[in-house]
């Protein structure tokens, strides 16, 4: 059941690839738990697998996730997946806008390693890959460094939701008090037009986040209809969109319809709110759009 394990942690001292095995075994004995004991390894094993997976990937393509799939596990086991699948196969220059590649078992695949790849997030971190070439910007996403139409693709996965937002518990220090009001914040909104802004005609832009209920989390807001509205309102005026709904259900992750989101709430983590019994590790539906940008 995990052999292929191994090859995930091939970079790591040998100690620490042993101490993962134990991990995802003692994860898989015990239920598989969310945030217990050996579930980011198994997530990490999990993501690795399914990004390399030519199969599982189409999957994603014809809509129709196997049974079970990414069952306890967040939504970036179907978010990640569906970005790399949608990703081109050119070299291109690529924007990550939200540093959600920046693991080695990520920017080691082939689509990305033939990229001229920049993350870009508000703070550095603790993992670098610039001996891969890849370059690294540090600023706020809503007033980006970049010149009109330079970026041939851009991907921002489970990033704008966290824009305004009180984002301490990653270590960013920021006077954002008056997320703690319970509103919605729109900052978002400058992030998607910078987006638009900085990406080339006939580029592409990927696009995840939280989408069901409105709810304030503090350090997120998962966006309603009205919010994804006015995002689509934008990008409808320079290109076409399309858009992909996911759903947690106590199976695991499956496609649905807009509709099928619109009173589901998100589980957090942190605070112990939305939590219910089915086993749900964070958010529990996403919006995923695919967005190509006129000539």
């Amino acid at each position: 059941m995990f052999k292929k394990v191994r090859s995930i942690f091939r970079s790591k001292k040998n100690k620490t690839k042993d101490n993962a095995i134990v991990n995802i075994e003692r994860y898989v004995k015990n239920g598989r738990i969310p945030w217990s004991e050996g579930y980011h390894d198994y997530k990490f094993k999990m993501l690795y697998e399914n990004i390399r997976d030519v199969d599982l990937l189409k999957s994603f393509r014809n809509k129709k996730l196997p049974n079970g799939y990414g069952k306890g596990l967040d939504e970036r086991i179907v978010e990640i997946p569906w970005v790399i699948d949608n990703v081109s196969n050119n070299k291109t220059k690529f924007l990550d806008a939200g540093s959600s590649f920046n693991f080695d078992h990520i920017v080691s695949l082939q689509k990305l390693e033939d990229k001229d790849l920049t993350i870009f997030t508000f703070d550095p971190e603790t993992n670098n890959f610039a001996s891969k070439r890849i370059s690294y910007v540090y600023e706020d996403l809503r007033e980006l460094p970049f010149k009109d139409s330079y970026f041939d693709e851009i991907a921002s996965i489970s990033t704008i939701e966290h824009v305004d937002m009180d984002n301490s518990i990653y270590g960013w220090n920021q006077n954002n008090a008056h997320i703690h009001n319970q509103n919605k914040s729109y900052e978002y909104l400058k992030v998607i037009h910078e987006l638009n802004r900085v990406l080339k005609p006939n580029g592409s832009l990927l696009i995840t986040f939280p989408f069901g209920k409105f709810e304030n989390h503090g350090f997120f807001q998962q966006f309603d209809d009205e919010m994804l509205l006015k995002i689509t309102d934008i990008l409808g005026g320079s290109g076409e969109y399309e858009l992909d709904f996911f759903k947690y259900t106590p199976k695991g992750w499956e496609f649905c319809n807009q509709n099928d989101c619109k009173d589901i709430v998100s589980y957090n983590p942190h605070t112990g709110k939305g939590k219910l019994d089915d086993g749900a590790a964070h958010c529990r539906s996403v919006c995923c759009i695919k967005f190509k940008k006129n000539k």
